[in-house]
Formats: C-alpha cells, structure tokens, sequence
C-alpha cells in the first residue's frame, strides 16, 4: 500500500549523459530478483556524498567514505556498486574484508583500481555478506551496462519498498539544458540523520572539484534529512550526487551563472524523491507535511517538527483518523524549546484553525478536525510566534501493518 504515489514510467526517466547502469541477478537473499547494480561515470565526473550517523555504520559506508576522501590522490570515482538483501553491516574485520573485495572484483572488471569503486548495501543486519554470489554476477551487471536502465536499476535496490523510486527533471540554464535523474530506496527504518535509505543522483551538469560536497550536504539536509517514518536510523544509509559534466554548463562557483538553478532542481528534485520514501513507508495510510514557521532559527523549527513528526502517539491518532490534537501540542511543549512562550503558539490542521495563543481556539469544532483527519493527505501547521524563520518535515501514520512488516522482515 502506498499513499498517492504513482509508479515511475520508464520512458519518463531521462538518460544522463556519461553515466551508466548495469543490472543482475545474484540471488544475495532470494533467487529470480534483481540485487545488484552497477554504475559507472566517465572520467573527469564528480561525486560527493553524505552518510549515516549511526556509531554501527555499514562496512561499504566505511569504504565509501575512505575512498571519497582519496578522490584524486588514487584516481577520481569511476564506478559504484550496491547489493540488495544484505546490509553488511554489524559484520566485522570480514565484512570489511568483503566490501573491500567487491571494490577489487568490480575494478577488474572495469579496469580500474579499487579506490575508484564505492561500494553499497541494503538489508538485513548482522548476517555475512554472501561475498561469493556477488562476485559472481558482478560480470553480468558489467555487461549489461546502458544509459538507459533508470527503472531496472530502481527495481534492483529495493527492500521492503512496495514499488521502486524513480524521478527525472531538465532544467534550463543560460548555458543550455542540464538533466538529472534520480532513484531512491527504503520504506522503513527512517529517520533523519539520515532515513534507511539509499539514494543517487546524476546530473550532466559540470562542478569545479570540491563545490558539489557542500551542496549534496545541502541538498540532503532539505530532503532525505526532512523525512520519518519510524524514527530508527539505519548502519547503511547513503546518498550520493554525481556530476558528469557532459552538459555545456560547468560550474566554477556558487555565484555562476546556473548555480543557483541547478541547486533548486537538485534540491526539489531530491524532496520528490525522499517524499515517495514516506509516501511508501511500511503500512503506511497517511502522508503528512509538519509545517513549523514563526521560530528564531530553523534548527528550532526542525526541533519541533520532528517531535511532532516522531510522535508515536501523535501518528496512530493520524492513522486513526482521531482528532487528538492535544497530542501535538505536547510534542511542541517536549521538543526542546526552553524558553518557548507558549501563549505565542497557533496550530493548524489543513486549513483548520485549532489552538490559538496556546490554547483551544474558540470557534474550533471537533467535527472540522475529524474532517481533515480523515483524507489521505493532511499537513500541520505550527506558528511558534518567535521570528521568522521555517522548517518542513514529511511523515506518515503508524498502522498495524508497521508492525506486520518489521515482524516478518526476515522470513
């Protein structure tokens, strides 16, 4: 069950120029299933990225993060490659030894050496890496290489995820058209800093070496970093952007001319992505924006968004359809703000008007809440009355589904 999120149509997902996919079947947890992808980049690309901040963080994150770092002392990033139906995560010096050896396998391959490879994984957690069965299709994957594989290779990430995460987007600059396409990954386990999730971007679009690091981060921040579902964050979550350089429009600095649009692309872009990551999460019914304005700084905001947005309470009353909203109002009180003037606060549901300077409003009816709770698509609106500053979060219900799907995750 999704909320309001259409399957990505192949022929929608635009090619990037100098960036390739190629797809296989390991049989890494199930046989007959797509599970391993390869990408590749023509040379002179640029790639940055940013990762989980959990303290158990996969072996493949490890790896990616060193060989980011050596980008250009042991050649630049030409190849990335991610499993699905394994995490490689909570596995040890063998686990490390495996990621390293996929980067090795994947080199020879390609020609390239080891420290141009990015390793990924998706899946279950403390189990060893079928290192055999990954290596052994990686051939396949290579010689399946196209520029045209966007949703085969969205199919081939997928774990719980009901259908695969796809979006393409052009945008016009004064140097010419740039296009980027994205996929995505995870339905559970989300949380920010960052969700259980994977996610890549390619663009044609040309960056001078390190301008991309900082604008991924930012990008991140706006989109991946704004979403939960469960409040758990995952050892392996990821999200890359690749430059390609391709398109007549080469970025030098934040003040070129097409900077500032193809962050905006990449940025909404991005959030459209993340968006369908709830859109999909795990029993999911409801999809909710956590609009939170009136703050003095947007850390402030995203304090309280997130309090709202983590709420189990706060999210069965949502699935419910159960007007609660008392609950909100504690999850504002909760949420960190110690000096926050709570006769300052309004709330809205949709376009209800129901706390107002910190209490009910007066010409509230429950039965305009019970209205609003009962669509599909539901935002919140918090003013805290503070300054001027705002904050976005995406969530979804929590249902008895969730709790089916976590508990048969490894059967």
């Amino acid at each position: 069950m999704t909320v309001n999120l259409p399957l990505p149509q192949k022929d929608q997902l635009k090619s990037v120029k100098g960036f390739q996919m190629g797809i296989a079947e390991a049989g890494i947890k199930k046989a007959n299933r797509k599970d391993l992808l390869v990408m590749t980049l023509t040379p002179n690309s640029q790639v940055a990225g940013v990762f989980t901040l959990n303290r158990f963080c996969a072996a493949p994150v490890q790896i990616c993060q060193e060989h980011l770092a050596l980008d250009g002392a042991k050649g630049e990033i030409r190849a990335l490659v991610v499993n699905t139906g394994n995490a490689n995560a909570g596995t040890g010096e063998r686990g490390m030894k495996d990621a390293l050896a996929t980067c090795a396998e994947l080199a020879k391959e390609l020609r390239l050496n080891p420290e141009q490879i990015l390793p990924f994984s998706t899946g279950v957690i403390l189990e060893p890496l079928p290192i055999d069965k990954l290596i052994s299709a990686l051939p396949k994957a290579v010689a399946n290489l196209g520029e045209d594989h966007w949703f085969e290779a969205a199919e081939a990430i997928m774990t719980t995820d009901t259908q695969p995460k796809a979006t393409s987007m052009i945008v016009q600059t004064p140097a010419g058209p740039v296009t980027m396409t994205g996929i995505c990954k995870g339905a559970g386990m989300i949380h920010p800093n960052m969700a259980t999730m994977l996610g890549f971007i390619a663009t044609d679009a040309g960056f001078a070496p390190g301008l991309l690091g900082h604008l991924t981060r930012e990008v991140a921040d706006l989109s991946f970093n704004a979403i939960t579902i469960d409040g758990d964050t995952s050892t392996n979550d990821s999200f890359i952007i690749m430059a390609t350089g391709q398109s007549a429009l080469h970025i030098q600095s934040a003040d070129d001319a097409g900077y500032a649009l193809v962050r905006t692309a990449l940025i909404d872009l991005a959030c459209k992505l993340a968006q369908m990551i709830v859109r999909d999460g795990e029993g999911a019914t409801k999809f909710i924006t956590i609009d939170v304005q009136g703050g003095k700084s947007e850390d402030e905001c995203r304090l309280v968004a997130e309090a709202i947005a983590h709420s189990p309470l706060v999210k069965t009353a949502f699935f419910a359809s159960d007007p609660n909203l008392g609950r909100i109002l504690a999850a504002i009180g909760y949420a960190g703000i110690m000096d926050l003037d709570v006769n300052q606060v309004q709330m809205w549901l949709g376009d209800v008007w129901v706390a107002k300077n910190g209490g009910r409003n007066p010409d509230y009816q429950e039965a305009d809440g019970q209205r609003v709770m009962q669509a599909s698509e539901i935002t919140v609106k918090i003013d805290l009355g503070r300054g001027s500053a705002r904050q976005k979060m995406w969530t979804c219900d929590l249902s008895h589904d969730y709790v089916s799907i976590n508990a048969d995750y490894r059967s």
